[in-house]
Order: structure tokens, then C-alpha cells, then sequence
């Protein structure tokens, strides 16, 4: 009798200790099973990534967003390669073909830069700012979140806007889709859609097996004081 009482407290403390660990998880993995059957041809290891990214920056100061675009650069850009989720509704919105920069690579996007100039795209979390018209049309202000990886997009002009090169047609030809000087350019069919979505602050996550960057990102690895610093300038400035 007693072994049997034993044996029943241990399953009730295990049980416990269980649910207690469940309880404690910092983030819903609903959201990620979700977006992950809406999405089946995105990578689950770059929606998960996305989605702690974008989870850290909020659970440490920033405001969460209707929305969240993923780009991920290890795929081509002869391939879709763009997708902007509703977070409230865990529905996929659009997918889509994306420009990678002149100097980031030929179909496959391998070199990445922070620098003005460069014409490379840059990686990491973003944060969408004001729609705009420029010379190219309607077209969105991206903010960098990452020291170092992104932080200078608004200085470099990285924007969101639409290209004639994001053409289909062009991989017929030549195998991939024409390149930018580092903005995530977007078919002109679907360019206002786009900056409709995702203006506003949002948040846009650009991927690349980087290993230093994903051993370093203060987002990815959920580092609360550094992350709390970058966010502070711009809480700031919403104020």
C-alpha cells in the first residue's frame, strides 16, 4: 500500500513540475504551429527564429505589431522568398518574389553589409516605419534593430519599394530576378499591398545562416539588457 501511495505522489510531482514548466515558457508555440501551416514552404527554423526575435523586442519594450514579414536569404531569388503574416488572425497574407542587393550575390544572396554603399542587403530584425513617395514610387522607411548587423537602413535608404526587375520573366531568362542596392524590392503588381500591410511598425525579420550573427544577435539569444538598450532610443522618439 505505502509503495503504491509513493508511487502516486511521484506521478502527481511530476505532473506538476510538467505543467509547471509549460506555464513558465516565455512565448506561445501555437503562433509558430500556426504560421507554420499557413506557410508550409518557409523553413520552420527561420519562422521560429523570426517569431523569438520579434518576441524578445516586445517582451523587452517594444510595442507588438499587427503584423510580421519574414525574408529568407538562403533561398534564391528565383524562388519566393517573402512572407508577411496577420499575427491575430495566424493567416498568411501574400507570398512573394524579394530583390536581394547588386553585391549581396548572383541568384543566391551570401555577402550581407551595414555600410552605406555597400549595395548589399542587410540581415536581422527590422521595424517598418512611414510610407513614403520617392523615385520609386510608394514605398516604405525601414529601422534596423541590430547594432552593427542593420542599424544604419534608414541612413543607407533600404526601403521597401517596387522594381521592374522583380519580374518572373527574368528567371525565364537569366535564372534569377534583377538586383537593388540593397532594398528588399517587391514586384510593382503587389508593391502597394506590401506597404499597406507593413507600414506602421511592423516587424520585418531578414534571415541568413550568418553564424555569427546568430551567435551574437542580443534578439535571437533574448538578451533583455542589451536589447533594452537599443529599443530605449526609440521608444523615445515615439514619445
Amino acid at each position: 500500500m505505502f509503495q503504491r501511495c509513493r508511487q502516486w505522489m511521484l506521478t502527481v510531482s511530476s505532473l506538476v513540475i510538467m505543467s509547471s514548466s509549460v506555464v513558465a515558457s516565455p512565448f506561445d508555440q501555437s503562433l509558430n504551429y500556426s504560421l507554420s501551416l499557413q506557410a508550409p514552404a518557409l523553413n520552420k527554423v527561420v519562422l521560429d527564429k523570426a517569431i523569438a526575435a520579434m518576441q524578445c523586442a516586445t517582451s523587452n519594450g517594444l510595442t507588438p505589431s499587427d503584423r510580421l514579414a519574414i525574408i529568407d536569404f538562403s533561398k534564391p531569388s528565383s524562388e519566393p522568398r517573402l512572407w508577411i503574416f496577420d499575427l491575430s488572425k495566424k493567416r498568411l497574407l501574400m507570398e512573394e518574389l524579394v530583390a536581394h542587393g547588386q553585391n549581396s550575390g548572383d541568384n543566391f544572396a551570401t555577402e550581407f553589409s551595414n555600410i552605406v554603399g555597400s549595395h548589399q542587403s542587410s540581415i536581422g530584425l527590422f521595424r517598418t516605419q512611414e510610407s513614403y513617395f520617392g523615385r520609386h514610387g510608394y514605398s516604405l522607411r525601414l529601422d534596423g534593430l541590430e547594432p552593427g548587423v542593420n542599424d544604419k537602413a534608414r541612413e543607407r535608404a533600404i526601403v521597401i519599394h517596387a522594381a521592374d526587375y522583380v519580374d518572373p520573366e527574368w528567371v525565364a531568362r537569366q535564372g534569377r530576378i534583377g538586383r537593388s542596392q540593397g532594398c528588399p524590392a517587391v514586384r510593382p503588381e503587389i508593391a502597394q499591398e506590401v506597404v499597406d500591410q507593413l507600414k506602421g511598425g511592423q516587424f520585418m525579420f531578414s534571415y541568413f545562416p550568418d553564424q555569427d550573427w546568430l551567435d551574437n544577435s542580443a534578439y535571437l539569444n533574448c538578451q533583455p539588457d542589451r536589447v533594452a538598450s537599443y529599443i530605449a532610443p526609440l521608444r523615445r522618439a515615439d514619445s
